[in-house]
């Protein structure tokens, strides 16, 4: 069963919110756990082949300057295939960024087989007395190291890493008998909330 505590923890900026309606990605930045500590890392500009509106160069700090001279997504995208080869992804807000991996490698007839879990909808259910789910709520709220950077891909990958390894921590407390493992975890963020504790009951019996 695959180990929740062995994945690559990945974050991408974009030109907006959707593949679907032409947006690109910019930036990726990934870490890659294994047996919960951080053993590598990955983090490239993209260039989009387009220009950025002046909202994202804010948001991000990726100015069109600094994509202009950023390797095309082929290069990088081959790249971060072999970075995550073998391990599971995860992602805060996993939605977005797998439509944008899946997206990006389509584009460059790559493949991925990892499966995909998020830490968001895993907040939702463990720590419920947050005032949001919002990344940057939750490092505060748990009080988990970060470097004060927000919006740059490779920073947001390493503060959602460390809250990973805190949410494996706060099940592992709740199931000490068992391995969390990637199965665990994707069963709980599609529980109802009202149900969490009756499966952390069931598992401990």
């Amino acid at each position: 069963m695959p180990l929740a505590n062995q994945v690559v923890v990945l974050d991408f900026e974009t030109t907006g919110l959707s593949p679907d309606n032409g947006d690109r990605a910019i930036e990726i930045g990934a870490v890659k756990l294994v047996d919960g500590q951080i053993v590598d890392s990955f983090q490239e500009l993209i260039n989009p082949g387009k220009r950025v509106n002046s909202f994202i160069e804010q948001y991000t700090g990726i100015s069109n300057n600094m994509l202009k001279h950023a390797p095309p997504s082929k290069e990088v995208m081959a790249q971060f295939a072999k970075f995550i080869d073998g391990f599971n992804l995860v992602a805060h807000n996993a939605s977005f960024d797998k439509k944008f991996l899946d997206a990006e490698f389509s584009h460059n007839k790559l493949h991925y087989t990892g499966q995909f879990a998020c830490s968001l909808l895993l907040s939702r259910r463990i720590s419920q007395n947050a005032p949001n789910h919002q990344l940057g709520t939750l490092v505060s709220y748990h009080q988990l190291p970060n470097d004060g950077v927000f919006h740059r891909a490779l920073a947001d990958a390493t503060m959602t890493s460390h809250l990973w390894l805190h949410q494996l921590d706060i099940l592992q407390q709740q199931m000490p008998q068992h391995q969390i493992t990637l199965d665990i975890i994707n069963k709980i963020s599609s529980l109802p909330k009202a149900q969490i504790n009756r499966y952390y009951q069931t598992m401990a019996s």
